[in-house]
């Protein structure tokens, strides 16, 4: 009971990067930056496959859900983040909402994850198996798959958060980090934490090595099938729908995977703070770049709708 009350009144505040007031807002107006950023880069994307029938396409339909998720997925960091940066971490954050931004960051974060292996199939079935494309990639199994990796984040999303919250948490504690990350979090609590670090690893294996795993596969069926196109041009237009969702996975899952694949003693506060910024932050805002930057049909179009969006239209 002791310790059930402890837990209600927990407040939890963020470390502030740096105790200079100027050295914070300048952080704060990188991170405001780059939020608005992600928002338009990515609502541009969605916006313009929802506005071109041309883009019609299970690839880019895979690519709209994904830009959806980024929103969403940044926009449960952002806030609360920069919210703490003006404050100097002196602005608490209720139990009820650290778990909150937990559960959110682990579902959209693992969802993505998981539509990024979706979006390798994709691939794989397109090159390598070009002639039976549209039947195997029907409409009904591109549902089927986005609301799955959907599914699947939201279970494991809502399992690990529900143990960690279970943890005995007591007064005003501050977390090591600019969100309420579970290597963090978990840190504080006043019991053994073996088994919700365990519990965290089998979740991470099943977001991130699993996916990896497949992707790696499918993009190894890629390369034989395209080593044996004989077209210099044919190879070229296979390459570039293929190198823009690599530089993607490597950004997502590179400094994923070394915070919550690697040993728990491993774990650096301040270097597990560092490459947070990159998947929470830049990830987010390159995204939309490198997609349009190495796609052609989806550069045109963005072109269109930004005109469409931005010039008057003539009578």
């Amino acid at each position: 009971m002791e310790e059930a009350n402890h837990t209600c009144w927990v407040q939890f505040f963020f470390r502030p990067f740096s105790m200079d007031s100027n050295a914070q807002v300048l952080i704060f107006v990188a991170f405001l930056v780059m939020y608005l950023l992600s928002l338009t880069g990515n609502g541009a994307i969605g916006l313009t496959i929802w506005t071109n029938y041309s883009l019609y396409t299970p690839m880019y339909f895979f690519l709209a859900n994904l830009a959806i998720l980024e929103i969403f997925y940044t926009t449960a960091i952002a806030p609360l983040a920069m919210t703490a940066l003006l404050t100097m971490g002196r602005t608490p954050v209720p139990l009820a909402s650290c778990g909150t931004q937990m559960f959110f960051f682990v579902f959209l974060g693992g969802a993505d994850c998981i539509l990024l292996a979706v979006m390798a199939y994709d691939r794989f079935v397109a090159i390598c198996h070009p002639l039976h494309y549209r039947l195997i990639m029907s409409w009904r199994l591109c549902i089927q798959l986005t609301i799955g990796a959907l599914v699947l984040g939201f279970l494991l999303s809502l399992t690990l958060t529900s143990l960690i919250f279970q943890l005995p948490f007591r007064g005003n504690i501050e977390i090591n980090h600019f969100y309420c990350d579970m290597p963090a979090v978990m840190r504080l609590a006043h019991a053994d934490t073996r088994v919700h670090e365990t519990a965290l690893h089998i979740v991470s294996f099943i977001i991130l090595a699993i996916p990896a795993t497949l992707i790696f596969i499918s993009y190894v069926s890629v390369g034989m099938a395209i080593s044996q196109i004989r077209s210099v041009e044919g190879r070229h237009r296979a390459l570039s729908t293929c190198s823009s969702h690599i530089t993607v996975v490597l950004l997502q899952y590179g400094c994923t995977s070394f915070i919550y694949l690697s040993p728990s003693d491993n774990f650096s506060p301040e270097m597990g703070q560092g490459m947070s910024v990159v998947y929470t932050f830049i990830t987010p805002v390159l995204n939309p770049v490198i997609y349009s930057m190495r796609n052609k049909l989806l550069k045109d179009a963005l072109k269109k709708t930004l005109r469409r969006c931005l010039l008057p239209q003539r009578k």
